[in-house]
């Protein structure tokens, strides 16, 4: 602690290298100036609270909102001068709010704080002085040497010294960090894997230098010195060596592994931090609404306090009894007394803003949020996934979306790749039956399984079937997955690719068809099997794929003792390094795959003379040993062994459309929703997918932006692109943008580029590297007309786009989940979509923009009545309300019916909002909390208001005779008088606007007016003798005995709701928007069930039982609202939601 004060402080500035040195075992060097770094302990904090620090935190976290801090200070203000209110009509919701906010923090962090002590308290095994000994987690440190057991879970970042495999390697699964499955092989270094035993380990003098904590799970940067008999060696060590904390140990029965970052230095913790705050054009429209009543309220409160010192400065009035000043007031300067009326005026109105409402707000949005997850028309039966909302807070913007970025592969696909043709020196191929057959020929040709291929054959299979980082398991009959290598030892065992991409399984099984089969990798060595001969081949390096170079090589010395590249990768990333083989014919092959939307990958190789291989790799050792800019070392060193290429051919691998694609996309075009396309696939290959999908239309006029070499190259297309529009804007057009004239167009000609593209009904870019994706959106989020945008994707590469869209969705695809993981919203396949945006946010839209435009309504009309009361008692500050209801107004009696609408709300049935997507076009930009609107619901409060006041003054203000001793109302009886019609009023109003009604609905309407009643009755007649003060004493039971009194509520009533009801009718009928027609179709649509009930559905189908008896059983869709009925009184579905409708 005294460190980090001293640090804050600046006095202890923390150490800044760029490295950091790690003593294996803590053996640290013996001479005296050394000075050991100080790194993090291992215990991990993701609580944000103490048991110290609570109350004074959560407070300022929660007084940091606008409407929390102002009405603090009215508080304050109460207490500090004498005001009209009690400080308990401000203090009480005040601290409701802080109170329930903070309870739901603090519960919230207590489960935090127990998961915390269970992973810091966890056992674990490491070596000490020696021995093995057992600690708990959080006493490991760096440099400790720890071992991890079969299925344990890694509680540091470890690097891997030594396993009991043989070879040194290890398979982990990495589920709980990306999502990703499949196992992957993690390695030791030669010197330091036969280090097994405890004795070993502790005579280990290695010495680790490795990068400070990064938070990039696949990268890490480092180098291990191991002493030797007196001589240094020196080995590069990389993410394959890397044991992240959080992953888990998998068919491998022990690991020993050196600590290298501990605590909140794992970048597991460092992946802790919380994605960037997202604001919806609701919370956007809600803030400046704020601002506007806040205007309002200083305006009322000057005018008061300018009128009370006008109608002081006439002498004609004489001051009223109740208006006489204090000795203090008199004495006291006009400055000091303006400023406290002002305050005063200030308290009495403050209740325009209404206090409740953020509180409503999240309520809603997080129970509505619930809605999403248990909709069956968003379960996907076949993965067993169901939606996932990761943030509630952007519901409401699913209403309001104008552009969708897709990605192609695993979004618009299936991401399941199913191998169809290759191109082998200049010859089409097919796999028919198992056999690879020229183009023409048909299956019927000599068996190959015990007869060679050609040479050029041969060598492509091969080249496939080696340069890749797939790996095996190994199933055992009748049990789970055994050891990858036991089939080794004679066990009968089936077989299974596992890939990190789909592209790379396909081929390898597509050769295993073919003849030759890859049976893993031992250590340096890959084996196959060619027609059923063993052959193994030692691998020397392998220079993995990165998203710049879009190729991946492997090096390998043959049986023979021949050194050979193996590489693979785009055609654009092969092609213009290739010297031999037939390219252009291959070119063309991959052009025509392309054309047919499959997926295309050029083969190449390189044949190496030992001068050669000792330079490359030297190169290569040089370049992964260094600690500084090794990325870019090594991707010059890479660039320089990928050249000089041999072209041995091209794969063609299909990716089947995923189911409802087109008929998805076209539902998002006619709701106004444009869709672009962001792939990394060749132009082609996307071009052929847009048109089968539906995106581009094959009457549409296709422009294309590709190949651009200068800018002034791309400037000049850009302008004939958009001359070319301008002169057929009769007819749609498509663009198509490839990633390197995309960098030239986004280099100076953003505003040219984007005039273009939004003139074209759909855009496709292709050859996109992930940040080009992430630019792409950034740019169209941030022009002039500041679209809403959605971005969804599957993979790791769409993550920068799904953080940068407005609303960021992930696909639950096979690429991992690192894009679910980052998105706000997560589903199972691209069709539900559809649903998402145009049935849940529409609804969620019109929920929540009606509640805010309600609250401020209903609070024009509780505050207004109390400024116009001032004309009428001299401004002297006297409250029109009694304290009591002043408090309870926004709390009890107004709250419930508007919250209950905001969840259940359904202008249109979610089958006529599927059928017609065109309705979303009523609610897009923001309409319903537009400028137009807001004025009309702030005009009707004030309208509403009036009547209030003014109608119980005519009708009962200056009747002497209304109570049968011939007594005539007080202040308090008319206030109650306003307040009883006012909250009868905007409940009214609510109702008329709700046209869903569920038992729900009739509950908490009816009922916050009976509880009024009711309440008021009890307070009146049996509270208020008890206390200190009898103003309220018999008041509302006297105001309901007087028949004048139920005259003047029901005709107010009329007066205010009348010219509602002819506005609904007149406009229903004469002049229906489209929203209404629908309305109106629907219901004379005869559907027997409008809703099948919903039953929360659990991810585990043996909790289920059979899913077919959750499914719909009539026309209607699954209900996704818990408030589903019949009309004929039958449940669809058993279960709560069944009760709840009744």
């Amino acid at each position: 602690m005294l460190r980090w004060i001293r640090q804050q402080l600046g006095f202890d500035p923390p150490h800044q290298s760029d490295t950091r040195t790690v003593y294996i075992a803590n053996r640290f060097p013996q001479h005296g100036h050394y000075v050991p770094q100080r790194f993090a302990d291992n215990r991990i904090i993701s609580s944000k609270y103490t048991v110290w620090n609570f109350v004074p935190k959560n407070l300022f976290e929660q007084f940091r909102r606008i409407a929390n801090f102002y009405f603090l200070i009215i508080f304050l203000v109460q207490l500090m001068i004498d005001t009209p209110t009690s400080p308990v009509t401000s203090g009480l919701p005040l601290f409701f709010v802080i109170t329930v906010t903070a309870i739901k923090q603090g519960y919230e962090d207590w489960l935090r704080h127990k998961a915390d002590n269970e992973v810091n308290g966890a056992p674990v095994f490491v070596v000490r002085s020696g021995s093995l000994v057992q600690t708990r987690s959080k006493n490991i440190r760096v440099g400790d040497i720890v071992r991890v057991a079969k299925d344990e879970t890694f509680p540091v970042d470890l690097v891997l010294l030594s396993s009991d495999r043989a070879e040194g390697t290890c398979h982990i699964t990495t589920t709980s960090l990306d999502g990703e499955t499949n196992l992957k092989t993690h390695y030791s270094v030669p010197e330091t894997l036969v280090s097994q035993s405890v004795s070993r380990l502790e005579a280990l003098h290695a010495v680790l230098e490795c990068q400070q904590p990064d938070a990039d799970l696949y990268r890490f940067v480092g180098r291990i010195t191991v002493t030797q008999q007196g001589e240094e060696i020196v080995r590069p060590l990389g993410p394959e060596n890397l044991l992240l904390r959080g992953a888990r140990l998998k068919n491998t029965k022990e690991i020993f592994g050196v600590a290298v970052y501990t605590g909140m230095e794992s970048k597991m913790a460092l992946n802790y931090k919380c994605k960037s705050q997202k604001r919806s054009a609701v919370e956007k429209s809600m803030n400046t609404f704020l601002l506007i009543y806040l205007g309002i309220l200083l305006f009322e409160a000057i005018l008061s306090t300018i009128l009370k010192y006008a109608w002081q400065a006439e002498n004609k009035w004489d001051e009223p009894f109740y208006n006489q000043k204090t000795e203090q007031e008199r004495n006291s300067s006009q400055i000091l007394k303006f400023i406290s009326d002002f305050l005063a005026f200030l308290v009495l109105y403050n209740f325009i803003i209404p206090i409740s409402l953020y509180v409503t707000v999240e309520m809603q949005k997080f129970l509505g949020s619930f809605f999403i997850g248990w909709d069956l028309d968003l379960y996907h039966e076949e993965s067993d996934q169901m939606a996932q909302v990761n943030t509630s807070d952007l519901n409401e913007e699913l209403g309001q979306v104008e552009y969708v970025f897709t990605d192609k592969t695993g979004t618009l696909t299936e991401n399941e790749m199913l191998f169809r043709e290759c191109s082998i020196n200049g010859i089409k191929y097919q796999e028919i039956n198992g056999k690879l057959v020229p183009e023409g020929m048909t299956d019927d040709l000599p068996d190959r399984s015990v007869s060679p291929l050609s040479r050029e054959e041969l060598l492509f299979l091969k080249a496939v079937s080696l340069c890749h980082t797939v790996q095996i398991s190994y199933e055992q009959p009748g049990d789970g997955p055994g050891d990858p290598f036991s089939h080794a030892n004679g066990f009968s065992s089936q077989m299974e690719y596992y890939a990190s991409s789909p592209d790379e399984k396909a081929l390898v099984e597509a050769t295993k068809r073919m003849g030759v089969t890859f049976i893993g990798s031992h250590g340096e060595t890959m084996e196959i099997k060619t027609f059923g001969k063993p052959e193994k081949f030692k691998l020397l390096h392998v220079l993995e794929f990165d998203a710049n170079r879009r190729r991946m090589s492997v090096i390998l010395q043959t049986p023979t003792g021949e050194k050979v590249l193996f590489t693979k990768g785009a055609e654009s990333a092969i092609l213009p390094f290739t010297t031999s083989g037939e390219i252009n014919k291959t070119r063309v092959h991959v052009d025509e795959f392309a054309l047919k939307g499959l997926r295309t990958l050029v083969v190449a190789c390189r044949h190496f003379s030992v001068e050669e291989y000792e330079e490359v790799d030297q190169r290569l050792h040089k370049a992964r040993t260094a600690l500084q800019q090794r990325e870019e070392r090594l991707a010059e060193v890479f660039s320089f062994i990928e050249k000089d290429l041999e072209l041995l051919g091209a794969t063609g691998v299909e990716d089947k459309l995923q189911e409802k694609v087109q008929e998805t996309i076209e539902a998002l075009r006619l709701a106004g929703i444009k869709v672009w396309v962001l792939t990394g696939d060749k132009h082609e290959t996307a071009v052929s997918v847009s048109l089968s999908c539906g995106h581009f239309h094959r009457t549409m006029n296709i422009l294309e932006l590709v190949q651009q070499k200068s800018d002034n190259e791309c400037a000049e297309q850009l302008r004939q692109l958009a001359r070319r529009i301008k002169e057929d804007h009769v007819i749609q057009h498509g663009l198509v943008v490839d990633g390197a004239s995309l960098s030239l167009a986004l280099r100076g000609h953003e505003k040219l580029f984007m005039e273009v593209c939004k003139n074209c009904s759909a855009v496709l870019c292709c050859r996109m590297a992930p940040l080009q994706k992430a630019k792409v959106v950034r740019l169209l989020k941030t022009s002039p007309e500041k679209p809403i945008t959605l971005a969804i994707g599957d993979g790791a590469n769409d993550v920068s786009m799904i953080q940068e869209a407005h609303v960021g969705i992930g696909i639950m695809g096979k690429e991992g989940r690192q894009a679910v993981q980052n998105s706000d919203y997560a589903i199972a396949r691209f069709k539900f979509l559809s649903k998402l945006l145009l049935v849940h946010g529409h609804f969620y839209y019109i929920r929540i923009a009606t509640l805010v435009q309600y609250f401020f309504y209903k609070n024009v009309c509780f505050i207004t009545p109390q400024f116009l009361y001032q004309f009428f008692c001299l401004f002297s500050q006297q409250t029109l309300y009694d304290s009591v209801y002043l408090t309870l107004y926004n709390i009890c009696f107004t709250s419930l019916p508007i919250l209950v609408y905001s969840l259940f709300e359904q202008l249109v049935h979610p089958h006529v909002l599927q059928s017609k997507p065109v309705l979303y076009r009523d609610i897009s930009k923001n309409s319903l909390l537009s400028f137009k609107t807001f004025l009309y619901w702030t005009l009707l409060g004030f309208c509403h208001a009036f009547a209030f006041f003014f109608g119980s003054y005519i009708l009962m203000g200056e009747d002497t005779s209304l109570m049968g001793n011939g007594q005539m109302f007080g202040n308090w009886t008319f206030g109650t008088l306003v307040f009883t019609v006012m909250l009868i009023t905007v409940t009214l109003k609510l109702a008329l606007e709700t046209h869903f009604w569920t038992w729900m609905n009739h509950f908490v309407t009816w009922g916050s007016i009976a509880f009024y009643f009711i309440f008021s009755l009890f307070y009146g007649g049996i509270i208020w003798p008890f206390l200190h003060t009898q103003d309220m004493y018999f008041v509302f039971v006297q105001l309901l005995s007087s028949g004048s009194a139920w005259f003047a509520i029901i005709i107010i009533i009329i007066i205010c709701l009348f010219p509602d009801i002819i506005k609904k009718v007149f406009y229903r009928h004469l002049q229906p928007t489209s929203t209404q027609k629908s309305q109106m179709y629907s219901n004379r649509v005869a559907i027997s069930d409008d809703f099948i009930a919903l039953q929360p559905l659990s991810r585990a189908k043996n909790q289920l039982g059979k899913i077919s008896l959750l499914r719909p059983t009539t026309r209607a869709s699954a209900a996704w609202t818990p408030c589903a009925a019949t009309r004929r009184g039958r449940m669809d579905a058993p279960g709560w939601a069944g009760w709840w409708s009744k």
